[in-house]
């Protein structure tokens, strides 16, 4: 069998203390949940570079992988740093618009992994 090229690597984001929010996010859902989240980050490394419905971009350098659960639909905030897709937010999206905390934390996150606090 071939060896899969993976156009992205996948990096968790993680503070100054060390914190992985986005690997602690996915721990505490349901192993479905966890599978069906992890085939669809895959499906973005093997295809990059992807569009809707899987991939929207948010902002110049931000977007989202989109993945249909039974509870809601999961989004996982990420930007991408040369052959590096850097995983920063996840959530788990409930209403029709994006809250607003969400995207900002998102967005908090890419500043402080663009200003090399990674």
């Amino acid at each position: 069998m071939a060896d899969i090229e993976f156009i992205l690597k996948v990096v968790f984001y993680h503070s100054e203390a060390g914190n992985e929010p986005v690997r602690e996010w996915l721990k505490d859902l349901h192993r479905d949940d966890k599978r069906q989240i992890g085939e669809d980050i895959k499906t973005a490394q093997l295809g990059w570079p992807l569009g809707m419905p899987l991939i929207r971009k948010i902002d110049k350098d931000l977007w989202e992988v989109r993945t249909r659960l039974a509870d809601g639909i999961a989004r996982v905030f990420f930007t991408v740093d040369d052959e590096y897709m850097i995983l920063l937010h996840g959530f788990i999206k409930k209403s029709h618009k994006t809250p607003q905390n969400e995207l900002k934390t998102a967005l908090s996150r890419l500043g402080i992994y663009k200003r090399g606090l990674k």
